[in-house]
């Protein structure tokens, strides 16, 4: 039986050299791109029957140019980036990689928010440059020094990561309130669910976790950055959109706002002009909650589990 082929258009982030592709190119003729110009896709697939990307998209204009494609397997679980309807249409299978990230995103939103409440690099830096070798005292603060415990936590959708979140949280000692479809009996003890006006109302730390959506789009803009208490907490590891980043950013300058942490943003790689950069006690990763090594382990694997599906007649994780 002929092999297929297979094409990787954008593997750097998910194997920056410390993976191997090596199962992969069992299951097919693999030629792997670290990076994919939108003007390069039909030239560097035009053979491909499996298709790989993370976030080089593939919409009808590129499917129209590649009569062999049968498969495309986003290495995410968001897959925005395709056109899972033309997909559909073409006989073209769509797959993603769920829950893979769980553990690693919400330790970053454990990351950024304890940088923020307790300034660690902030301190090293100072004491490092031999601050505390000229202190008159033992001790000293650069910024003011928060206990989580006590403290609520508003966690907006409750997916498999906000779950997560709310978990931790509650070890620490937090109140934990929800934005959440989900019935009340459906939630553990320690999760409340309430109302937006009610979360951000009473939440000291508002966390997004919510899909994308038409409806969730700016859901943090002016009218929900009026409702939060003065200084509170606002973190996204979710998507760049769920905010109106002018509107945040006004918010950290003036005060209202203490904090933010940010894991993305509406424009990646991010936009010299975007307000947030500039922004008072704004905190930034670049896109990384997902990628440590055990979460792009499970990838790969959930990758390989997919194919191996797929090329066995018997789909899995299929989005379209």
């Amino acid at each position: 039986m002929e092999k297929c082929n297979i094409v990787v258009l954008d593997g750097y982030t998910l194997n920056p050299g410390d993976l191997s592709w090596d199962a992969l190119k069992e299951l097919g003729n693999c030629t792997v791109y670290d990076r994919t110009a939108a003007a390069d896709v039909v030239e560097r697939c035009k053979d491909a029957d499996i298709v790989l990307t993370n976030k080089v998209p593939l919409r009808t204009v590129e499917m129209d140019g590649l009569p062999r494609l049968r498969y495309i397997g986003v290495l995410a679980t968001g897959y925005n980036i395709v056109d899972t309807a033309a997909a559909a249409s073409r006989g073209i299978v769509v797959t993603n990689i769920p829950a893979y990230s769980t553990a690693s995103v919400a330790q970053m939103v454990f990351a950024h928010l304890l940088n923020i409440v307790n300034a660690t690099q902030l301190h090293t830096d100072s004491v490092r440059c031999g601050e505390w070798c000229r202190c008159a005292d033992f001790s000293y603060m650069l910024s003011p020094q928060t206990e989580l415990a006590g403290k609520t936590i508003g966690i907006v959708g409750l997916g498999n990561i906000g779950r997560s979140v709310a978990k931790i949280a509650d070890a620490f000692g937090m109140r934990v309130l929800a934005k959440t479809s989900k019935d009340a009996s459906q939630l553990p003890p320690y999760i409340t669910s309430v109302s937006f006006e009610t979360l951000f109302a009473e939440s000291d730390v508002v966390t997004l976790h919510c899909p994308l959506t038409p409806d969730t789009q700016h859901l943090i803009g002016a009218e929900a950055l009026a409702q939060m208490k003065q200084g509170a907490i606002l973190i996204n590891t979710g998507r760049g959109p769920l905010i109106d980043e002018k509107a945040v950013a006004d918010a950290l300058n003036n005060g209202h706002l203490r904090a933010a942490g940010f894991d993305v943003l509406a424009v990646e790689p991010a936009a010299q002009d975007n307000p947030l950069l500039q922004a008072r006690n704004a905190f930034f990763t670049p896109h990384i909650a997902w990628a440590t090594y055990e979460a792009r382990v499970r990838l790969m694997d959930i990758m390989l589990q997919n194919i191996r599906a797929f090329l066995a007649g018997s789909v899995i994780n299929q989005v379209n």
